[in-house]
Formats: C-alpha cells, structure tokens, sequence
C-alpha cells in the first residue's frame, strides 16, 4: 500500500553514504553506456552540502575505476547573483573545487550561469543557457537538492511550472538558510540566476538527493498534492524521477512515520510505543485517557486485535515513558530499578563529555552535566574543536585591548601584547570578505573560546585536570569547510577515552547542524570506538554511549531512552552557564536558520519536551533533556 501514498519512486538507504555511492554508480553506468554507442552524456548538477559525497565517489571511480568523463557535458542549475566566479561562495568555485578540476572533464563542456553578467543581458543570457541546453540534446540526468521549503534549484514556492532558466529573488529562508557560507547575512545574495521548473521537468531522468533534517518537506513533496507552493511536489509528474533520501529524510513518510497505514507490521515494543504516543498526542488526550474507538478509528484496530484491549495497551506505553524519566543520568546507587535507563553500578561512574564545539556540552545537556557532577561522578569534558570561525574580529581587538590594558594595571612589560594588538588591527582593517584569518588570529579566537569553556566547566563544578581541550585537526582550516575526519582526529581521541577510561560517554547524536562539525565529531567517536572494541580493551565492556542532540533540535519523543528533568532552577542555572560564552551571544556567525540565541533555543527546546511528557499524562517538568542510547 506504500503506492497509494508516495507519488514518487523513493530509495531510501540507512546512510547518505550508502545513498550517494548508489546514484554515483547509476551515472558512471550512464556514462558508461553513452561512451560504449559513442554519444555525449549531459548531466544536470546541483551544489551545495547534499551532493557532496556523490561528487566524492564519482571522483574515486575517476580515479580507480578509470571512469573518464570525456563524454560528458554539464549544466549547473543555478549561480548566485550578482556574484564573480572566484569567490569562495560561487557555484562555479564550488563545482571545479569539488568535482571538475578532478576528472578529465574538456572544460568547454562545462556549463554554469553566470553570476557576473550585467543585469540587463541577464535575460538574453539565460536564453543563451536554454539554447545550450536544447543544442546539446537535453539534459540525460539531472541531479537535485531540495530546500525546506521545497524549493529545486531556486525555484521558490510560487515559482510557475512553466518557468525557464531566469532571474529570481530568494526568499529570505533561503538566505537564512545558506548563510552557513557566508559571514552574515547582508553577505548574502538576494538574488540569483536558477532553470526553471519546467527546464528540469524537460530532463529525461531526475534523481533527487535528501539527508538528514529534510524528512518533512520530503513527505509533503513525495505524498502531498501537486502545488507550485511546493515546488518539488511537481516532480509527481515527471515520468522517471526518483528521490534518493537516507532514513532521517524518510521518517515522516507514512511507510516510517505509521507503517501500520501501509500494510502488516510487527508489533514489537518500539512500534507500539511509536503509535500509541502518536496517537496521544495527536488526539491530545493522556495515554491512559485512550479508548478501542481511538485505535480504531486512527488505524490501529490490527493493535487491538493482537494485543488486546486499549486499557492494558495504554498501561504498557504508559510504564515504558515513565521509566525513560530519571533524575540519577548517571544511575542511582542501591536502587533496583531493572527499567531505570542507567545501571546503579559501579558508582560514583567516570563520564567523559564530548563537545563538538566549545558551548555545545552547557547549551545541550547543561542540566544533565551539573546533575552528574553534584551526584559525585568523577566527570570530564572534551572540547572536540576550537569553534574559532564563530567568533567575530570585533571580539578579536576587544580581548587584545583587554590584554594590554591588563598588562599595564599590573606593571608589566605591554609591549609585546600592544605589538600583536597591533598586528591584528592592521590585518583586520584590510581584511577582504573572502578572506581567511591568519593563524595567530585563529590561535586568538581559539583562546578566546577556550577561556569561556574553561570558565563554564569550572562554574558547573570541574577542576582543571577535568578539562581537555582537542584542537581535532580536521576543523583547522581557517574555513567554513572543513576537512574529512583523518587518522590523526582518531588518534588523539582514542588517546584521551583510553586514558580516561570511561563507563559513560555522551555525545552530539545531532546530524542537522548546518556546519557539518557535528557529524564529523561523531563519526570519529564511533571509528574510535570500534577500533578500541576491536583491539580488545576490557574498560570498554562496561562503557555506555549516550547521544544527545546539539542546539538546532532534538530527539523525537518516540526515540528518547533518558529524559533527565529540570526544575527553574536548573533552568536558570543552565542560562548563566551559557552566559558564560559571551562570544556567542547578540550576534554570532554561522549560526544557522534561528535567529535567536542559544539559551533562547535550548531553553525552549527542553521545555517542549517536558510539555509532551506531560500532555501523555506524565509529570510535569520545568524542563528536560533528551538522550538515545548508541548500542556498540
């Protein structure tokens, strides 16, 4: 029954990675084919963090599977306007830096708009793209991203179904939305030049990539109705388009959200649990408030059929929240609780808290974090990078001048503080927008962060030799992008858990950052973890991992194995605590789609958690923080 609700055919993999190798193998094949019968392949690119690893694999088979790219002919959907092609942030720098200067691609079969052409030859140089395009024999595969608010290429809601490469105006959501590429948002473009809706409908295959926090609008794109609202829901009614999208992309779909909508299920004790609390909530009536007739007029008639009656249904959900809450995250001793999330022994635990960035462990899990420390474990934190780039030069000459002033209070010798205060103003004044800072400014933004982490750790209850500072290598590039994870981000992580010993380790579960920081973290946890498991490390056996999601959402109530509540006065405890980084608050760089501050966000995320807990007809909370437990 999946059919009658997604229009579109969609693949779903358990990872990005397993998605991208796949299309990146369907178009080798296609090119393949083409060179085989001796015609030119055209391909449709998109840009952006979506295709990335498609580009990726397409290069590694360049390289290793002498997949020669001769043949092929691009056009680039869209380019930012106005824009000149060597800025950092271009779809053409992006395009040859990613993929082009790789492969053995004739540069005269690349095509990309033009983000410099003068505002009144924009039109006859769109037609001019539209012409390349129809000359070159149409596009064979275009390649999509899709935004959230279902924009293909730069096709806003509104956009018209008959529209062809132009000119548009960019919702501001979009610019919020790019902004992770730009210092701030007067940088970026209003403005830009993108095919139209039916340029792409033209195709003769379309596959659209989608990852990690875009499952709703990949729900309303696949199974809602055609609407030029949503501009990728037109893509019902090309004749072979596919969505290629991992499992966090395909959780509002029916066959994930209500599986039990599409067919027969399992019911095992995390689907029950899924649709009776969807059911709740939905119905906004308590768990145990549920009645037959709820069930079975939402779908779930086969539920009661296998197990029984809605009462003791509603009673199994109900003690299955119950026992995900805890004020002991670190188990409470003595207690023989044999649901309780935590175990009671050993205790006190040694925890070891990963922080991708340097305020994500106080903005995340702050409550949790005091919580653990006044219950008497012997706790770390590890700040996994510097979080340089999130500090704006304006912060840079004030902590200099604080410096030097410092110097001279105390009698001091100031000149060389005065010397780099100086440096700095000077490189600073000069500084291009697409420019990189130097390294003693990054070494100075890096301290100034290191200060305020430091300083927190110490206001929730640590001691010196309590706070590690990583300095990964992979974050280091003066850049918005960073590097992959690399051997020696491995090294230096397994170095500190073997050194530490941990019997729990909490960790950024959360793969929606718009920096991409916290998904590389992760994984270099997880490797470094599997390689410590593999090489036989007995403390690892009695070791627990526990994600929690960073500052832009948090788990699904379905998901949530540990919710740890907080009173006002946790809640206010945790505000001053991230107070204490004051080079993340007003104004930040790079900080995302919401404009609020991180205290404002984590504030309100823990306390809608707590809301939900209650509207099940559970306690109700100030606040709490969510975690999911990884099994290794």
């Amino acid at each position: 029954m999946i059919d009658s609700f997604e229009k579109i055919d969609v693949e779903v993999y358990k990872t990005p990675d397993e998605g991208a190798r796949a299309v990146a193998q369907e178009i080798a094949d296609l090119i393949r084919a083409k060179q085989a019968n001796n015609e030119k392949c055209v391909l449709g690119l998109a840009t952006g963090s979506t295709p990335l690893k498609l580009y990726e694999y397409l290069i590694q088979m360049h390289k290793e599977e002498d997949l020669s790219f001769k043949n092929v002919v691009t056009f680039n959907l869209d380019e930012y306007y106005p824009l000149e092609k060597e800025a950092e942030q271009s779809y053409w720098n992006f395009m040859h830096v990613r993929l082009f200067n790789h492969i053995d691609i004739d540069p005269d079969n690349i095509h990309l708009p033009k983000g410099e052409w003068p505002k009144d030859k924009i039109r006859q140089h769109c037609e001019e793209y539209e012409k390349a395009i129809d000359d070159a024999g149409g596009i064979d595969l275009q390649i999509l991203g899709i935004g959230n608010n279902g924009h293909i290429g730069f096709n806003e809601p509104g956009s018209s179904i008959h529209a062809r490469t132009r000119l548009v105006v960019l919702e501001n959501s979009t610019r919020v939305a790019n902004l992770k590429d730009f210092p701030n948002l007067s940088k970026v473009p209003r403005m830009a030049i993108s095919m139209g809706i039916s340029t792409i409908m033209r195709s003769k295959r379309v596959v659209l990539l989608a990852w990690g926090h875009k499952a709703p609008i990949v729900a309303r794109a696949v199974e809602g109705t055609v609407t030029e609202q949503v501009p990728a829901s037109i893509l019902q009614q090309h004749p072979d388009c596919t969505f290629v999208i991992d499992e966090s992309a395909a959780a509002e779909l029916t066959r994930f959200k209500s599986p039990w909508l599409t067919g027969e299920v399992d019911w095992n004790d995390q689907l029950i649990r899924k649709a009776v609390v969807n059911l709740s909530l939905k119905l906004k009536k308590p768990l145990l408030n549920l009645t037959d007739n709820d069930y079975i007029e939402n779908g779930l008639g086969d539920l009661l059929t296998e197990k029984g009656e809605a009462y003791d249904i509603n009673l199994l959900v109900y003690y299955m929240m119950r026992d995900t809450i805890t004020g002991w995250p670190g188990g409470k001793p003595g207690a023989e609780y044999p649901r309780h999330p935590e175990r009671p022994e050993p205790f006190p635990k040694t925890s070891i808290i990963f922080s991708p960035h340097p305020d994500d462990d106080i903005i995340s899990m702050g409550g949790t974090f005091t919580r653990l420390v006044e219950q008497g474990h012997n706790v770390h934190v590890a700040y996994q990078t510097s979080g340089n780039i999130a500090v704006t030069d304006e912060f840079v000459t004030r902590y200099l001048d604080f410096a030097v002033g410092f110097d001279e209070l105390s009698g001091t010798d100031s000149s060389h503080s005065r010397e780099i205060m100086q440096d700095a103003q000077k490189y600073l004044s000069g500084k291009q927008k697409d420019e990189s800072d130097t390294p003693v400014i990054r070494e100075i933004k890096g301290l100034i962060r290191r200060t305020e982490a430091r300083a927190t750790a110490k206001y929730v209850g640590l001691k010196e030799d309590q706070i590690h500072f990583m300095n990964l290598p992979f974050y280091e590039t003066g850049l918005i992008e960073k590097k992959p994870m690399g051997e020696e981000d491995i090294a230096i992580t397994m170095k500190l858990l073997r050194e530490i010993k941990p019997q729990q380790i909490f960790c950024a579960g959360d793969l929606a950052d718009p920096h991409g920081t916290h998904k590389v973290c992760l994984d270099i946890i997880f490797e470094s973890i599997k390689r410590i498991k593999e090489q036989g490390d007995e403390w690892l056996k009695d070791c627990w991992v526990w994600m929690y999601k960073g500052a832009w959402q948090e788990w699904d109530i379905t998901e949530i194995e540990m919710a740890v509540p907080m009173s006002p006065g946790q809640v206010r405890h945790k505000r001053y605590g991230i107070f204490i980084h004051q080079s993340q608050k007003d104004s930040v760089p790079f900080q995302g789609s919401d404009s609020r501050e991180f205290w404002q966000r984590a504030e309100e995320r823990n306390a809608n958690t707590a809301n939900l807990y209650s509207e099940l007809g559970l306690t109700k909370y100030a606040a709490m923080e969510a975690f999911v437990r990884w099994k290794f």
